[in-house]
């Protein structure tokens, strides 16, 4: 049995921040997380993708954010069970849970925080009736790792910000990028927009609309793409990847029968206090919860994330007075709390 103060579900960014903002109460921390690595999507789906909006970064990159994030709570030595799943939570006669992983592995702890992101999540895939067979041979929904285009030919599909984002990145790598969408506005953010119209007037950018991906060409690897439009035949574009970006189906998994309110695929919490589900010693932070108001940002949830400690605090130590202290005046060694020294971690990876 993993025991702590803190058993966060979820290590991506927000998860891993309440790490720190935790160490500075001296509460300890235990990270679960269904992915063999920490930093969540930062790590698994966009570690390459340029994030602009986290204070003082004009642009860092989302896997040099988690791995920042990851530098920053190593002082605090939180303890993690990668590869494995969230399963059940079973609330004691002494209001603590047991929270149990699909592998069996136990963890205990008074205050559960899910900061799950979206949840688990799938791509959406385009209705191409051989797409499966080209899986991981050509066809790839997500860009993990953009060297792989390195002088291919590639051909993306979708009007969303992932799709007109990456299309600018591979212009810089791949020998030859086609941007397919099957209308001519796009939902993307309007700068966005703006430069992939750039790089089409310059020749450096292939744009097809109103079109669609019909269907894939190729016998072991992908050869091509078959691209539709309105009133003219279809026509076979030869390629060497198809990178369609649909965007993500996100569900939340086991945790939407732990008896949590839920609304739109999200859990309800009070964001008037301390981000609390309607179960009390149960919070949601990050892109998890909802509430009226809420932004789908990194750095919201790095807010939620400190006002949950807070709470858990005093709910872990109702007797105890905390006074804030500024980390300007007393460092992170400084803090006032119950322990005086940072516990040993325990980890558990994927076998």
């Amino acid at each position: 049995m993993i025991t702590t103060d803190i058993l966060i579900i979820g290590a991506g960014p927000t998860g891993l921040f309440t790490v720190f903002e935790a160490g500075l109460l001296k509460l300890r921390c235990h990270l679960i997380d269904a992915l063999p690595q920490a930093g969540g999507q930062c790590s698994e789906i966009y570690p390459k993708k340029p994030i602009y909006d986290i204070p003082a970064y004009p642009e860092i990159l989302a896997g040099d954010l988690t791995d920042k994030l990851l530098e920053q709570i190593k002082q605090f030595e939180p303890g993690f069970t990668l590869g494995e799943r969230a399963e059940t939570i079973d609330k004691q006669e002494d209001g603590s849970f047991i929270v149990t992983t699909n592998k069996g592995t136990k963890h205990k702890a008074p205050i559960v925080a899910i900061a799950g992101g979206l949840g688990s999540f799938e791509p959406r895939k385009p209705p191409i009736p051989n797409i499966a067979n080209f899986e991981d041979n050509g066809v790839e929904y997500m860009i993990r790792e953009p060297e792989l285009y390195r002088n291919k030919n590639v051909v993306i599909a979708g009007g969303g910000d992932s799709a007109l984002d990456w299309s600018i990145f591979l212009t810089d790598v791949a020998k030859s990028v086609t941007l397919v969408h099957r209308r001519n506005e796009f939902r993307g953010a309007l700068d966005s927009v703006d430069k992939v119209q750039e790089l089409k007037d310059s020749g450096k950018l292939t744009l097809v609309t109103p079109a669609e991906i019909k269907g894939i060409t190729g016998e072991n690897h992908v050869t091509g793409v078959v691209i539709s439009k309105k009133d003219e035949d279809d026509s076979i574009l030869e390629t060497d990847h198809f990178i369609p970006l649909f965007g993500l189906s996100p569900k939340l998994g086991p945790i939407a029968n732990w008896g949590l309110e839920i609304e739109k695929n999200a859990i309800k919490v009070n964001n008037a206090l301390d981000y609390q589900t309607n179960i009390p010693g149960i919070y949601a932070i990050g892109d998890v919860n909802t509430y009226p108001g809420k932004l789908k940002l990194i750095l919201c949830g790095f807010h939620e994330a400190t006002l949950m400690c807070q709470s858990a605090f005093k709910r872990i130590f109702p007797d105890k007075k905390y006074v804030m202290k500024y980390t300007t005046v007393g460092g992170v060694d400084g803090f006032d709390g119950t322990r005086k020294e940072a516990p040993k971690a325990v980890v558990k990876k994927i076998e």
